[in-house]
């Protein structure tokens, strides 16, 4: 089962004598949440994308966006659908010419990728059984 979750919260901690960041994903009906630690650059490219915030030329992430609209393709929803040995899993699932695809990716990267595009985020009930 999957469950419906938002990013309730960014930490990015950027100094000279530690970087470290963290997302932190809310249950959207309910009142389970729990972090992801993530690198500080993905932290920053979610943090712009949110706020919609546009530069001179694209990031990855947003290099990303652009090629799977430029395929006539859309950004279905997000799942986060392991935990293993710590590390977190997800899927991007994009529906191209009527077929969804699954493509494999970190939640970081999934998470930048859907910023700021009112995309669906959801985590494997399992998943949440773990951390929560």
């Amino acid at each position: 089962m999957l469950v419906r979750m938002q990013l309730a919260r960014i930490v990015i901690v950027d100094s000279q004598e530690e970087k470290a960041s963290m997302i932190v994903l809310r249950e959207v009906e309910g009142d389970r949440q729990f972090p992801i630690l993530i690198g500080v650059n993905e932290a920053y490219a979610i943090d712009r994308r949110m706020r919609g915030i546009m530069i001179q030329r694209p990031m990855t992430h947003d290099l990303i966006v652009g090629v799977i609209e430029q395929l006539d393709a859309q950004i279905e929803r997000i799942i986060i659908n392991e935990l293993r040995d710590q590390t977190f899993y997800a899927k991007l699932v994009v529906r191209h010419s009527g077929e969804l695809v699954e493509i494999d990716s970190r939640p970081s990267d999934a998470l930048a990728i859907g910023a700021g595009l009112d995309i669906p985020v959801f985590v494997s009930e399992d998943v949440l059984k773990e951390v929560c």
